[in-house]
């Protein structure tokens, strides 16, 4: 936005990459991509990737696989945001950023998920400590530990078992987790 707001569309991991316009035929980004999480992430040259896309057939079909299962996203989250309660958009944000690390935790503030979802920090608060009161979530300052996944999956709303469920076969082999475990 003019003012320098944002919101976030979709959560990228190590199944995925930023800057599909790059091998779409787009010269520009579409957005912004901010990394919240250390691991490693491998930069490629924008020429480089659409040259394999026009140049392998796997890769191409690989590539807009991904990009279809990210466009599943993004059309999901907007509904989500505009239909859920910000405890079901808080439990399906949990859960998407969930699939794209190791361990049950994650180190991310209140006031980062709340710009993340396009809401007040003190809902997220809020939202939080009901999560914890449930015995779901344990959180401190910039740390939020799941102690029942599946409980979290059951208070999100059904957005994100939609987006597992449509993402899944785009994506056969992509290493997140999905509602019941770890593919």
């Amino acid at each position: 936005m003019e003012d320098g707001g944002s919101v976030e569309a979709a959560a990228v991991g190590p199944e995925g990459v930023v800057g599909v316009s790059a091998f779409l035929g787009g010269s520009t980004a579409l957005g912004n991509c901010v990394v919240h999480t250390a691991g490693l992430g491998l930069r490629v040259p924008a020429a480089v990737v659409a040259a394999a896309f026009a140049r392998s057939a796997v890769v191409a079909r690989v590539l807009l696989r991904y990009t279809q299962s990210l466009l599943v996203q993004m059309a999901q989250t907007a509904a989500c945001t505009r239909h859920h309660s910000l405890d079901q958009q808080l439990c399906r944000w949990l859960l998407l950023n969930l699939d794209r690390v190791r361990g049950a935790g994650l180190v991310m503030t209140h006031e980062r998920i709340a710009q993340m979802l396009g809401v007040r920090r003190e809902g997220v608060t809020a939202g939080a400590l009901r999560l914890q009161h449930a015995g779901l979530i344990r959180y401190r300052r910039g740390h939020i530990s799941v102690l029942d996944r599946s409980g979290i999956e059951r208070c999100s709303c059904e957005c994100y078992a939609a987006m597992t469920e449509m993402c899944r076969p785009l994506m056969p082999d992509a290493a997140l987790h999905v509602a019941g475990g770890a593919r």
